[in-house]
Formats: structure tokens, sequence, C-alpha cells
């Protein structure tokens, strides 16, 4: 993932700071508790498309 990228990101939702799981290869918005795809190295920011964290999990 770009850091440049990564830096202007920011959550549809919450309009907050993404964080990037390179593990799960998502990027995780803490407020809103999404988890949004990245896929072919292109992140989905649609609220319809992220995955929602299920409350035991942590986030780093």
């Amino acid at each position: 993932m770009d850091a440049k990228l990564l830096e202007i990101l920011v959550c549809p939702v919450t309009k907050g700071p993404l964080i990037y799981d390179k593990k799960a290869n998502e990027l995780i918005s803490k407020s809103a508790r999404l988890a949004y795809p990245i896929r072919d190295g292109i992140p989905v920011m649609l609220e319809d498309e992220a995955r929602k964290l299920s409350p035991d999990e942590k986030i780093d």
C-alpha cells in the first residue's frame, strides 16, 4: 500500500483516518469499525463492500 495514498484516504463514513492491515490487505476504520478491502492494489472505499469488524476483533 502506497504510504502517500494512505495519508490522503479517509473513511467515507466517518471521514476519520484509516489503518493499513497488511496481513488482511484491508484499510481499517477504527471509528466506523469497518474494514475496506484492497483488490489488485486498489482500495475499495465503498461502505457496502466493507466488512464489519466483530466486537472481539482487536484494532492496533
